[in-house]
């Protein structure tokens, strides 16, 4: 699994770039095995603000914010 993997299951620049994803979307999506490593590679993406955290229906969620 790569950073890259995270940014395209959020979004799809063609079809739906604004779309905002749940972590547990995230989670179910990649496998929960992965689980450490998606909360890494999610943590060095909010630093360098390639990914914003939001809230969608009271739970953690992720926005990309940059190409």
């Amino acid at each position: 699994m790569k950073k890259i993997d995270i940014l395209n299951f959020i979004t799809n620049f063609r079809k739906s770039p604004n779309d905002i994803k749940t972590h547990t979307q995230l989670v179910s999506h990649l496998g929960v095995t992965n689980e450490e490593q998606i909360n890494a590679f999610v943590a060095e993406l909010k630093q360098t603000r390639v990914l914003r955290e939001t809230e969608l229906n009271g739970e953690k969620a992720y926005q990309v914010v940059t190409k």
